[in-house]
């Protein structure tokens, strides 16, 4: 198997774990992965049970492609993302149901777990609403991506982008449950939020943490 192969296989069983994961359900949510002097992309419309790994569209950065098949009708926000931070190497989007329900609330994730770190920053921003598939939601979601690793987009979803698909799934999973608990909370109560001092403490905490000592 060459490399292209093992990439595009390695796609499709990321896509079937967001899946199992109830991060998506039927034909939502979408994944691509930075490729030669493109990316792939997943298809537009199609279940991720029934999607093959030559379902998978390779577009350059222009938005060029030869596939049988349509990109996601994401694929603007893709590109965007992966134009604007070359450090990231994948981008997930998701219509988890915790981070859309938050999402459709215009709320942003506030610094009220430790755990929001993970996401790079103190808090995960919710970008505001567009339509799907403009150019509009793309630069909104790279305006709240900045200095982040994910966001929400506003009465849509999320939005993971990080250095690999493992920790872009990852991220998904983490920022899903945070979503959960802030909800349960706001039953009660907004809960009160840790200070500055706190998430910066968190933050250097996540620069080694999991991560083998170099000497």
């Amino acid at each position: 198997m060459n490399a292209l192969s093992s990439t595009r296989e390695l796609m499709i069983r990321t896509l079937r774990r967001m899946e199992s994961l109830e991060l998506n359900h039927g034909a939502t949510g979408n994944l691509s992965l930075r490729s030669a002097n493109g990316f792939l992309i997943t298809p537009s419309g199609m279940p991720s049970e029934d999607i093959t790994p030559n379902d998978l569209v390779w577009m350059d950065f222009n938005g060029k492609h030869s596939s049988h098949r349509e990109p996601s009708s994401e694929w603007i926000m893709h590109r965007d993302i992966l134009t604007a931070y070359p450090e990231h190497q994948a981008v997930l989007h998701a219509h988890a149901p915790h981070c859309t329900a938050l999402a459709c609330l215009e709320k942003e994730l506030p610094p009220f777990h430790y755990m929001i770190a993970v996401t790079g920053g103190d808090s995960v921003r919710c970008a505001p609403y567009h339509t799907f598939g403009t150019p509009e939601l793309a630069q909104a979601a790279v305006t709240a991506l900045t200095d982040r690793r994910a966001c929400l987009l506003a009465h849509h979803g999320l939005i993971t982008a990080t250095e690999t698909l493992d920790s872009a799934l990852d991220v998904a999973v983490e920022v899903e449950f945070l979503c959960r608990i802030y909800l349960l909370a706001l039953a009660v109560g907004e809960p009160p939020r840790l200070s500055p001092q706190h998430m910066t403490e968190a933050l250097k905490k996540f620069d080694t943490y999991g991560k083998r000592n170099a000497s």
